[in-house]
């Protein structure tokens, strides 16, 4: 019997093909070869199901907010792969313009995680579960920038009043939530301080913006403006940074609250855990310029949580 199921997937088709055809021919088959047979078939109706089963698998959604890199189809291929090697289960990553439509989409169920702005996870905090936090530079943080253009005369926030300013999105922390903050501490708001403001939707398209002063200032995520100074230096040489905020918790992973204990949820978190320890994965990590995923608490985003408060007030 093992070596018989030790045999090629051919193997076991041809002799299960052979017996059959020498039974066909009216040649008795001894005992043993019978009850062999018999196993080999009983075998082989056990394992087709689960096989099929497997390849039937629904798909694990996993939401993406827009990224600066959200172009880059190699990125996104090896998010993709690497995430359905790790679960053992097909992946379907889920990409929208905005951060609401995101966000619409965890907290109805429609997706089983996504990495989310700090922003949304504090006003949905009652509704959210954090899985995993990226560590930049050696920490679970990063900053907000506000720029300028590089031929700008303006040296701190204040002198942006007059501006045209570009936001990346309304449910972005860095890209409008910490310069909403900085203006409602000034009894301002964007259409008092600024001459005009626009979004985006997209942290790069704040730098573009700025970069060819179809804006004379914008709120860009600090940790993007980073990164593109090494990938995209012509670009951010023609920008200027005037503000910078203090360390907030790094946009995280969560799922739905309700959902936060299942299987499902614990390996999708133990995969961005895990992700240093797989050669895919360490691709991945550096192509984010990020060094890991470690696990959080809600205290890593208090100082989001008070900047949303003060502007929830305000409105």
């Amino acid at each position: 019997m093992s070596a018989l199921l030790g045999r090629s997937s051919w193997e076991r088709d041809a002799a299960m093909a052979g017996a059959q055809a020498q039974a066909s021919r009216g040649t008795p088959l001894s005992a043993s070869r019978r009850t062999a047979l018999a196993l080999l078939a009983s075998a082989c109706l056990f394992v087709a199901p689960r096989r099929a089963a497997a390849s039937d698998a629904a798909p694990i959604r996993v939401g993406l907010n827009p990224l600066f890199l959200d172009s880059e189809i190699e990125l996104l291929s090896m998010i993709s792969g690497y995430l359905t090697a790790q679960l053992n289960r097909p992946v379907q990553l889920v990409r929208r313009r905005t951060y609401q439509e995101i966000t619409a989409l965890l907290l109805s169920g429609q997706l089983d995680a996504a990495w989310v702005c700090d922003d949304p996870y504090v006003q949905h905090e009652d509704q959210l579960a954090l899985l995993a936090t990226p560590v930049y530079n050696g920490m679970p943080l990063y900053q907000t920038y506000v720029i300028v253009n590089e031929n700008s005369p303006a040296r701190t926030f204040d002198d942006l009043a007059g501006t045209i300013h570009a936001f990346s999105d309304p449910d972005s922390t860095s890209g409008y939530l910490v310069t909403r903050y900085l203006l409602a501490l000034r009894h301002q708001t964007p259409a008092t301080f600024f001459h005009e403001f626009f979004f985006t939707y997209g942290h790069r398209n704040v730098v573009r913006a700025v970069a060819s002063e179809l804006a004379g200032s914008g709120s860009i995520d600090g940790y993007v403006w980073d990164v593109m100074r090494k990938r995209e230096p012509d670009l951010i040489d023609r920008t200027r940074v005037v503000y910078r905020s203090e360390p907030l918790g790094f946009p995280p992973v969560v799922c739905p609250k309700a959902v936060s204990q299942t299987e499902t949820a614990r390996a999708i978190a133990r995969a961005f855990l895990d992700m240093p320890h797989d050669k895919l994965g360490r691709k991945l990590l550096a192509s984010l310029q990020l060094d890991g995923f470690v696990a959080s608490t809600p205290d890593l985003y208090l100082g989001t949580l008070e900047k949303w408060l003060v502007v929830k007030a305000q409105t």
